[in-house]
């Protein structure tokens, strides 16, 4: 509610000078530039993410159990470790369009990677994943029944497709394409990447190279609007998924098969995907990371290393911990204030990572001018890990507060009462009775909440202390100067740690496949 609060209060005082500015020159193009990628990334990997999902959940073809998991492997990608990969490879310097000049003289005719088209594409392969694991979840719910019913009304397998399968799957897709339109809005690293002017960057460019907090914030004002209205029709969206929910998902014998050309085409979208999603930008960072792994493998690498690791633990813990005691409070003080208090304490996870750490770095700065001029030092308040912990909590409490609810509906009414039988109270219960059951839980936060921290990069990047820098800080400097293959090694580390959930992700998933 701080960070929200002062950005709303800056509405009230407004910088005139820099605004007329940012409206005379830059705000038009940054507003017209969002409004375009969030249209053309929703679309693009609403199409991508659906069709696989139909594939994979539907249909039987070869490889598909291979594919059914391997199409979430780009999760684990950062939207600004798979730009500056896929900027390295398809600029004009990099090694696709010097090939195409060998063979052919000259690669005029190719695309320009730096423009709207590579933006939306790159972020398409980065959050395709999010409609294709909500998508693939509701057409596994209806297996060939859903094609059959279209058969018994004389319809091809096809058309049965858009006319049964994706009218009964619509509250899924259109859930995961607000995912995909909020991580848009929220996006910085990837279109700082292609130098592709949005809101997140227009913020950025207010408070370091304009100087100007107040625009910051007012700039923020415009993104927190569009993130909101975004929420509402999300949340009404998700309570449109329970009218088609089956009970009993589709048992793979069922699956229709696909023959001759269809089978192959299947291969080839799922193979092509997959290709430029993962494969190429893995392989890219690879070969720039190998040349040089002896020279970028020293004590400077070591530090950024750490300083990530202890951050992203530090602030694992201090959110699981909160996240804990959320839980415990809401489960035994189910009240009104109790249950706004769970609910504004897990909206953070929607909210830019920009917006956050603009919206919070404000009242403590004030805060802190405050306590100088009455003659108390206040140093620890600004240029500390204070403003950073206290962004990571606010967004990624949503992320540790989801798995530990979760694990606390096994706990029933009766072993609260069994537990306060023996004489146990308060805390004892927490620590005696609902820590052993809700472990998996707490560990499930604690990896997704680490994991999160440590590719995070616009809260980190924007309130960090002078000096400190992690590997994400790292890798944006060093790409932001077109050092692509200084800036692989750090990306590795972080894509192979963002692994780790993708993981436990596909685990999951291969239960039910």
């Amino acid at each position: 509610m701080l960070a929200l609060g002062s950005v709303l209060v800056s509405l009230f005082h407004l910088d005139t000078e820099t605004l007329s500015h940012l409206l005379k020159h830059l705000l038009p193009t940054a507003l017209g530039n969002t409004l375009l990628l969030v249209v053309g990334t929703a679309i693009l990997s609403a199409v991508v993410g659906v069709t696989l999902a139909w594939l994979t959940a539907v249909c039987d073809f070869p490889l598909r159990r291979f594919f059914s998991w391997a199409l979430l492997l780009p999760m684990a990608i950062p939207g600004y470790v798979m730009a500056f990969a896929f900027v390295g490879l398809f600029e004009f310097s990099g090694p696709v369009q010097t090939l195409l000049r060998g063979w052919f003289g000259s690669s005029s005719w190719f695309p320009n990677v730096y423009s709207f088209g590579g933006v939306t594409l790159v972020m398409s392969l980065v959050l395709y994943p999010y409609v294709y694991l909500i998508a693939r979840n509701a057409f596994q719910t209806q297996g060939r029944r859903s094609i059959e019913a279209g058969q018994s009304l004389g319809l091809s397998p096809v058309k049965s497709f858009f006319r049964v399968s994706l009218p009964m799957a619509r509250p899924w897709i259109v859930g995961g394409v607000l995912l995909v339109v909020m991580e848009t809005l929220a996006d910085f690293g990837t279109v700082a990447t292609f130098n592709y002017d949005t809101l997140t960057t227009l913020i950025y460019k207010s408070w370091f190279s304009l100087f100007s907090l107040p625009a910051a914030l007012q700039v923020a004002s415009v993104l927190l609007l569009a993130v909101v209205i975004i929420m509402v029709i999300e949340r009404r969206s998700r309570a449109a998924q329970r009218y088609s929910q089956s009970q009993h998902a589709s048992l793979s014998s069922s699956r229709f098969v696909l023959s001759g050309k269809r089978r192959w085409a299947a291969v080839a979208f799922c193979a092509l995907v997959f290709l430029f999603a993962f494969v190429m930008p893995s392989l890219r960072l690879l070969t720039w990371a190998m040349p040089n792994l002896a020279m970028d493998l020293n004590s400077h690498f070591f530090g950024f290393v750490w300083s990530t690791l202890s951050l992203a633990t530090f602030a694992m813990l201090l959110i699981a911990l909160l996240a804990l005691l959320l839980a415990y409070g809401a489960r035994i003080n189910q009240s009104l204030p109790t249950k706004f208090a769970v609910r504004t304490s897990t909206l953070g996870y929607a909210l830019p990572g920009t917006v956050l750490a603009i919206g919070l770095f404000a009242p403590i700065s004030l805060v802190n001018h405050w306590l100088q001029d009455a003659g108390i030092p206040a140093s620890w308040l600004q240029g500390t890990f204070l403003i950073m912990l206290m962004a990571y909590g606010v967004r990624f409490m949503a992320v540790a507060y989801s798995p530990i609810e979760n694990n606390y509906l096994r706990i029933t009414p009766s072993i609260d009462d069994a537990a306060h039988s023996l004489g146990l109270t308060g805390l004892q219960v927490l620590k005696r009775v609902h820590l052993p059951i809700v472990r998996r839980g707490i560990l499930t936060a604690m990896v997704l909440v680490f994991v999160d921290v440590m590719k995070e990069l616009p809260i980190t990047l924007m309130t960090r202390p002078f000096g400190f820098n992690t590997l994400a800080v790292r890798v944006f400097e060093l790409s932001s100067e077109g050092l692509w293959q200084r800036a692989a090694l750090p990306a590795l580390a972080i894509m192979l740690v963002g692994l780790i959930p993708v993981m436990l992700l596909i685990k999951k998933t291969d239960k039910n496949d």
